[in-house]
């Protein structure tokens, strides 16, 4: 009987692998309509693309692939690609054949746009061992598609879940993947039904957050009040969190979450929508990822995979679709390659551009510049260009770099310029002095990567530092000499 038992799960466990999300909505009845990841392919005999990137130094492309029909990304190619360079991604692929490709999102009713792309490894994540990205949507970071074909309007039915980064979000608005007005503006209310991650309110869950709600409109909603708390909406503790929001006509809806690593779904609620335009439901079909219905790109948070279905799925549907999740083996890796700064060091940045490899990270005051420093300067000088390594702030996967001369005070990004300031305990100020390093991009050293903008790093500029991109609307994003500004050689601390 035991060995039955086991033979059994084995099997049970065999068919949750093989058979993917849109496999499972579809002999449910509510088969996908939109389907996008960048990790993982959602049909079991998917062998398409999953995303497109671009990179900086050529604006080539490259689409990224499943490994196998079914599988895990290819992103091998991806980091073959993109060596020695920056990319971003620029397409979100469907996967179902109806073109619901997310894209560069345009200007919309709250912010001017078009909207930043996410870095391409931002989010590195492993898939039963196996490497994957997520999209790492930053503040002013959003894509959609406001032309889409077969996505709900009106008042019908359909089911959304998403994957995300339970540990990354903040309250603006909206971190929402789903159904949005095809103007990118706000309509009203009930013309949205998109799932919002985050700590933004309108009614919202226990605890102080992150929630799982339902961005409807004109608010965020976890039950028919637009005001107060609901208790069986728990505040996300989990890595990795599955977020499902489904309505359907006759005055019903439901937001359900689980822990994509392990375990059920719960239903955090299921019941009548709110009042005051949300009964009958005016959706429109466009999809959004990182913004809400109007471009509101205040937001951030991490998506890995996420479809929207015809029809309301059953939550026995929803339940084997959850199993697959687990069974994927969504797991945590290294945010970091290159030489290791080690916790606890103290160090210097020598700078590796030509003609300027005699100057050194250091700063004077509160702005963070470099300078030429060797062993004969004074020991203020010296301190000035040292710095300890602690671990990140904002993500302990990553580091932060505290003053060695000015001890609690920290380099920190504002307005993408680097400063020294003092350790306010806020969550921005954590991650805002929170970073990644990487092998460094001209082949020496490393480049320090902003954990909470990716697509920006450590750069030199006329002797000032900035947290810079490869290409963008200030001077110091400059493409010309880009790789080089960014790549440091770490040595031993000066003092």
């Amino acid at each position: 009987m035991f060995q039955f038992s086991s033979l059994l799960a084995l099997v049970l466990v065999a068919q949750l692998v093989a058979a993917a999300p849109c496999d499972i909505y579809a002999s449910g009845g509510t088969p996908c309509v939109a389907a996008h990841s960048t990790t993982r392919a959602l049909f079991s005999a998917y062998s398409g693309s999953l995303y497109q990137v671009q990179r900086a130094s050529d604006s080539g492309t490259i689409n990224i692939a499943p490994l196998s029909a079914g599988g895990v990304a290819n992103a091998a190619a991806q980091d073959s690609f993109c060596a020695g360079t920056t990319c971003v991604i620029t397409t979100i692929f469907d996967q179902t054949g109806r073109s619901n490709h997310l894209t560069q999102a345009p200007a919309g009713g709250a912010a001017g746009g078009p909207d930043n792309l996410a870095a391409a490894d931002g989010a590195p994540v492993t898939l039963n061992g196996q490497k994957a990205y997520g999209v790492f949507i930053s503040p002013g970071t959003g894509y959609r598609n406001d032309k889409t074909n077969g996505i709900a309007t009106g008042d019908a039915a359909e089911g959304l879940y998403a994957v995300f980064d339970g540990t990354h979000f903040n309250g603006g608005c909206c971190f929402d993947y789903g159904n949005a007005e095809t103007s990118a503006d706000d309509t009203g209310n009930g013309h949205m039904e998109a799932i919002y991650f985050g700590t933004a309110r309108g009614s919202a869950g226990a605890g102080s957050g992150p929630w799982v709600l339902a961005d409807l409109e004109n608010g965020l909603y976890t039950s028919a009040s637009s005001t107060g708390t609901t208790a069986s909406n728990p505040t996300i503790t989990e890595r990795f969190v599955t977020a499902v929001v489904k309505g359907e006509p006759g005055n019903q809806w439901a937001i359900r979450g689980g822990n994509s690593q392990s375990g059920s779904l719960s239903t955090f609620y299921s019941g009548v929508r709110p009042s005051n335009g949300y009964n009958p439901m005016s959706k429109e079909g466009a999809i959004i990822l990182g913004i809400g219905g109007d471009n509101s790109d205040a937001s951030q948070g991490t998506f890995y995979e996420g479809v929207m279905t015809s029809g309301y799925p059953a939550d026995a549907t929803e339940n084997s679709v959850q199993a697959n999740i687990v069974a994927a083996g969504y797991a945590v890796t290294s945010l970091t390659s290159g030489p290791a700064l080690t916790v606890g060091s103290a160090v210097s940045f020598r700078v590796t551009t030509p003609g300027f490899t005699t100057r050194f990270i250091a700063h004077t005051g509160t702005q963070v510049n470099t300078q030429v420093v060797t062993s004969s300067n004074t020991t203020a000088v010296k301190q000035s260009a040292s710095w300890n390594v602690v671990a990140g702030l904002g993500n302990s996967g990553c580091v932060s770099f505290e003053s060695r001369d000015t001890p609690g005070s920290f380099i920190r990004h504002s307005g993408f310029e680097l400063f020294v300031n003092a350790n306010d305990g806020s969550q921005l100020f954590h991650e805002d002095a929170t970073y990644c390093p990487q092998a460094g991009k001209n082949g020496q050293g490393n480049s320090i990567r902003s954990w909470s903008y990716p697509t920006h790093y450590f750069r030199h500029f006329n002797a000032i530092l900035y947290a810079a991109s490869n290409g963008g609307p200030s001077d110091f994003d400059a493409t010309a000499s880009y790789i080089n500004d960014i790549s440091f050689v770490v040595g031993a601390s000066f003092a």
